[in-house]
């Protein structure tokens, strides 16, 4: 029975061990890397996925707060980004929400694109949701690594 525990506690530490740990750490952290925007769905009325500023392309997440933006077409946008960590509600019934400040410059052409993502989500180490809420419309930004 001693070697079953034994065998059976060996098992589950090299299965905890071996498991990705990006769960554990701040978003600030989890965030930083290239991403490419995978897609885009829209739920609501009114609006267009055209009109966002960020539809396309990757973004690359520095640990320093700067990105670099590049669209599909090879346009280059450097910015900042900021996580903020809300939390609504009282007591028990509080949920916390993560959201996501990004604004980037084209030094060429002078062009500013700036979005405020409301929630953002993690859903795996190479997944996030991004969440912008525009009255009747919400738009869910999909980026995988």
């Amino acid at each position: 029975m001693r070697k079953i525990y034994t065998s059976l506690a060996i098992l589950s530490f090299l299965l905890f061990a071996g498991c990705s740990k990006d769960f554990l750490k701040p978003y600030d952290d989890r965030i930083v890397g290239r991403w490419q925007i995978d897609d885009i769905n829209k739920f609501g009325f009114g609006g267009s996925v055209n009109d966002l500023p960020f539809r396309d392309g990757s973004l690359q997440f520095n640990k320093d707060g700067t990105l670099i933006y590049t669209t599909s077409s090879g346009s280059v946008f450097n910015g900042t980004w900021d996580i903020q960590k809300k939390r609504v509600g009282d007591g028990d019934n509080s949920n916390v929400y993560h959201s996501l400040q990004i604004t980037a410059v084209n030094f060429i052409t002078q062009q500013v694109l700036g979005e405020y993502y409301d929630d953002i989500n993690f859903t795996g180490t190479n997944h996030i949701k991004a969440r912008i809420i525009l009255g009747t419309r919400t738009y869910v930004t999909h980026l995988r690594r």
